[in-house]
């Protein structure tokens, strides 16, 4: 371990010490899939209640209006639930934000509810890791900051939402605005590797319904007068899959609509997802889509209609991103954690706050894995650990602004 001041030791004890594994048990007790709005607002009153002891100003805000496209075509409002947002000392010197969600994969109907020991030290159960964890760590962090003379030099605001497993779209505008002005970010997702590793560089992730508008006929008596919405999208899915490349993923992943047999389909909606690199091939990746749309709708004589967009950007590295990490390495360093970071295929908030401007480390919560699956796992050890990396990595923010 390196040298640490009596300041930051005794932030990093009290970090360490706060009742985390108690949380996380009783957190991740209640269901709260991103689609399970009752589990959602217990949820937001548990950690209402939590963050209200740190000081500042905090509220539950409701989700931006959010619209849907259904197997059918048509668009509908989609609920999501409410957000929290502390704000704390808006006129310190040093602004930072911290983000996290507690919103998790597992729908009120799905059979990985219980949280139990997988084995000693590695607790299971839906959201330990991904992320109700990273928010016990993230509330420890901060209340062992508020004890330190230091505090009153640290501004920050907490946006904890309730959409993030499904692209944030309730929550993004919020998270935007309160990224404005800060100079880092640290977003609590659970380490990229169970090492700690923590992830670097993101690609950006688009989620689109296309809207195929065809023309019905009889299947036998006059075919040709209909236009088969169905081999348009399926068309449109093959195109834009065989333009995958190095700096582009793409994903078709579903067709709704059709009917019988005897029925030429008069609609279809396909859905895809593409995962662009960097800016510029987030760029080209629009090209193709309105080029691939353009050139389906002309051949096939259907109406085309493309409904969403890019709502994670691409996060690359960047040399503020780059002194961020190397500032969380060094603290792990002197705490005796070996921090190193790699690229990841992943995408989260993280993506939001660095198209804001500002530097972010998103990968600041607990040591885990198997995430998004029934084999999702904790290690507790790791409570403690990030705990303290993060009341340290606050801390020294501080003191590097003097």
């Amino acid at each position: 371990m390196g040298e640490l001041t009596s300041l930051e030791a005794a932030a990093v004890e009290a970090a360490k010490a706060a009742p985390m594994m108690e949380q996380v048990q009783a957190w991740a007790a209640v269901n709260s899939g991103s689609r399970n709005l009752d589990g959602l607002e217990t949820m937001a009153g548990l950690l209402a209640g939590a963050f209200s002891k740190l000081p500042g100003s905090l509220t539950l805000v409701d989700p931006a209006p959010v619209e849907t496209v259904r197997p059918d075509g048509r668009t509908a409002p989609l609920d999501h639930g409410r957000n929290l947002h502390l704000k704390v000392r808006p006129q310190a010197p040093v602004q930072l934000l911290l983000t996290g969600h507690f919103d998790t994969v597992f729908a009120a109907d799905h059979p990985f509810q219980q949280v139990f020991w997988r084995e000693e030290g590695v607790l299971g159960g839906p959201g330990v890791a991904d992320m109700k964890s990273g928010i016990a760590i993230m509330l420890a962090a901060l209340e062992a900051v508020e004890e330190s003379p230091l505090a009153e030099r640290i501004g920050y605001e907490v946006v904890l939402n309730s959409d993030e497993e499904v692209g944030s779209p309730g929550s993004a505008a919020l998270i935007a605005q309160a990224a404005l002005g800060k100079q880092a970010a640290l977003t609590y997702e659970p380490s990229a590797l169970p090492d700690g590793t923590l992830a670097g560089a993101r690609p950006g992730s688009g989620n689109f319904s296309i809207l195929v508008h065809g023309r019905s006929a009889h299947a036998g008596r006059n075919p040709e007068d209909g236009r088969n919405a169905l081999v348009a999208a399926a068309d449109l899915a093959l195109r834009l899959s065989q333009a995958r490349s190095p700096g582009l993923k793409i994903n078709p992943a579903k067709i709704d609509g059709g009917g019988p047999n005897n029925v030429v389909p008069d609609h279809a909606v396909l859905r895809v997802n593409l995962r662009p690199t960097t800016p510029e091939d987030q760029d080209h990746a629009q090209r193709l889509i309105n080029e691939t749309v353009a050139s389906v709708a002309a051949e096939h004589d259907v109406s085309i209609h493309v409904h969403g967009g890019f709502g994670r950007p691409p996060k690359p590295m960047t040399p503020q991103a780059q002194r961020l990490f190397e500032l969380v390495r060094d603290c792990g360093r002197d705490l005796g954690q070996q921090i190193g970071w790699r690229d990841t295929g992943g995408v989260c908030d993280g993506n939001n706050i660095a198209a804001c401007g500002v530097p972010v480390v998103d990968t600041m919560g607990a040591r885990g894995g198997s995430i998004h699956s029934a084999e999702e796992y904790l290690i507790v050890d790791s409570l403690g650990e990030r705990a303290a990396l993060s009341a340290l990595t606050i801390l020294r923010l501080a003191e590097g602004s003097r």
